[in-house]
């Protein structure tokens, strides 16, 4: 660990030392359950105490607070649904992962710090095991007056993150902070300006190329109805040599036709803007990229790249309608064409398709595409009166050459107007370009045509007790065929919330799946105070998982999993 972390650790904890010494028994608590090999590390973590014993008679004047995170897995083997084949079901058995986070704030400073513990884990991979513990990041910040200075880990975007976001995604194990310094100055009461510099990181890898970049932003009225807050950002990215030996080496490899001279430096500029105006509010944004050399068509191409992206929304009274268009042509952003997957990506781009709660419907949820893509999305809804509302969505991507990616009809209602009783009922038509999504073989894998309705009822007991039912219904000929999923939830307000489901293939498709088969789930959560505690069995099919508009295919699971969060 460097001295920079060392620093780090030190503040927070000994704050936590010095005015939470009944909190420090959770500490106590993960190094009993954790296995013997994560003790080094925890060691070195406790070491780092003492640094800011000088703030020792201030700390007590500031604010602490902290969270804490812990998945624990418990594989079962199951050959019929596809979950064995690998060390997690066949050797290991158990794995998990867990984040102890601490923030200290007083006296213009704030200091974070975060714990992280993989130990078997399958989040990263979910058909391999991830062993590794540190920290997962820190920084310290301090306010003068107009100007805030932060240096260690940084989470950012500029605009919508087209061409930078620095964010934490612990359902897909995306964690690519910027290790740098921030700056953050504002000049007046209506612009602010914003520096960085730094390197980007996967769990706790640093990539070696630099990332450099600078945003303005600014917010005006226009007259007593509107209002604008425009923007402008630019990012830089310097490669290291190491990166571009690497590059070099797989360009002379190439025939000599598509050879080409690459670049250390690439850069792109973003402009945006929100209106809003009465019942209006309008945002869009443009972003351009410089040439550089990026993987297309599993070869290195010399390529510049664009986005165009837009909302438009109107509301009023008991109607609204919102509009999304987003236009993108070889927008890679990462910090080096060999990083593949999710690493070494630096920036996040907005998802047209809206992500649908429903168990069946998001097996299905397209991912936003870096290299080609032509989205739209029109969205209305009617509220008639306080019993009933009405929502009404149509998507449409398509390749820049235009090639069908996703189409998706979708309706829905809700009707309240039984005493205590809640109908939400629906039904959406799909077509998913599996093939390119999943990247499966064409031939085998044609695209996804399926018609699912939906009806959940959900019941009010009493002040406390509730209960809710789903059923939903897929019928498709591609994939796995059709299928039916049933759920009952059962909750005890603020306590106790239990849950039963089953996913069933009612019709299978032989070609891709032997027989039907059943994927149940049996739930149970206690919640007290901030802590919560969950447990769970799953049989879960294999299909995309999405989280925050950023989807990955995942392969079945089949097993145990206990969950704890707890602030403080």
């Amino acid at each position: 660990m460097n001295s920079v972390a060392y620093c780090a650790t030190y503040f927070v904890f000994n704050v936590m030392r010095i005015n939470l010494q009944c909190k420090f028994s959770i500490l106590s608590n993960i190094l009993y359950i954790c296995p013997q090999h994560m003790f080094v590390s925890m060691k070195k973590f406790l070491y780092a105490i003492p640094l800011f014993f000088c703030l020792h008679a201030q700390a007590q004047q500031g604010n602490l607070s902290g969270d804490l995170m812990m998945n624990v897995n418990f594989f079962q083997r199951d050959t019929n649904i596809k979950a064995a084949g690998n060390q997690l079901y066949d050797n290991f058995l158990s794995g998990g992962e867990g984040w102890l986070g601490l923030r200290y704030a007083g006296f213009g400073f704030t200091g974070i710090v975060r714990f992280d513990a993989f130990h078997n884990s399958n989040l990263q991979n979910p058909t391999s095991a991830l062993t590794a513990a540190g920290i997962g990041m820190f920084s310290l910040s301090k306010e003068f007056k107009k100007l805030t200075i932060t240096g260690g880990h940084i989470y950012d975007q500029i605009g919508s993150g087209i061409i930078f976001r620095a964010y934490e995604d612990r359902g897909l194990l995306i964690d690519n902070a910027l290790f740098g310094l921030h700056l953050k100055y504002r000049l007046n009461d209506h612009v602010t300006v914003k520096g960085f510099s730094g390197q980007t990181k996967n769990l706790f890898e640093r990539y070696q190329p630099i990332l450099k970049g600078m945003n303005i932003e600014t917010d005006f009225d226009l007259g007593s109805k509107a209002h604008i807050t425009p923007g402008i950002g630019i990012v830089n990215r310097t490669m290291d040599q190491k990166s571009m030996d690497n590059i070099i080496s797989n360009i002379n490899n190439m025939p000599e036709k598509d050879r080409f001279i690459p670049t250390y430096n690439s850069s792109a500029i973003s402009l945006y803007n929100t209106l809003n105006a009465g019942n209006i509010s309008w945002y869009i944004e443009g972003a351009l990229k410089s040439s550089e050399a990026i993987v297309l068509n599993g070869a290195l191409k010399k390529q510049s790249g664009n986005v165009i992206y837009s909302t438009l929304g109107y509301a009023q009274n008991k109607f609204g309608i919102n509009g999304s268009i987003k236009r993108t042509e070889n927008f890679v952003m990462r910090t080096s064409p060999n990083e593949i997957l999710l690493k070494g990506i630096y920036n996040w781009q907005p998802i047209i398709a809206q992500i649908r709660p429903q168990r069946l419907i998001a097996r299905y949820t397209p991912p936003s595409q870096d290299l080609s893509e032509l989205a739209s999305n029109l969205n209305a809804f009617y509220t008639p009166n306080d019993k009933l509302n009405f929502n009404l969505a149509y998507t449409r991507i398509n390749t820049l050459k235009d090639e069908v990616l996703y189409r998706e009809v979708f309706a829905e209602t809700e009707i309240r107007s039984v005493k205590n009783v809640l109908f939400h009922l629906g039904v959406q038509y799909l077509v998913y370009n599996q093939s390119l999504y999943q990247q499966k073989v064409p031939a085998e894998y044609p695209e996804v045509n399926a018609i699912t309705p939906f009806l959940e009822v959900g019941y009010k007991i009493n002040k406390k007790k509730s209960i809710r039912a789903e059923l939903q219904y897929m019928s498709t000929k591609q994939d796995y065929g059709s299928w039916v999923f049933g759920l009952l939830e059962y909750n005890i307000s603020p306590t106790w919330s239990f849950a039963v489901s089953d996913m069933y293939n009612a019709k299978p498709n032989t070609n891709h799946i032997s027989k039907a088969h059943h994927y149940p789930n049996v739930f149970m959560a206690y919640t007290k105070d901030a802590n919560r505690f969950t447990l769970q069995y799953v049989k879960q099919v294999d299909g995309i998982n999405c989280t925050g508009g950023v989807c990955r295919y995942e392969p079945a699971f089949s097993g145990f999993k206990i969950g704890v969060t707890s602030s403080f």
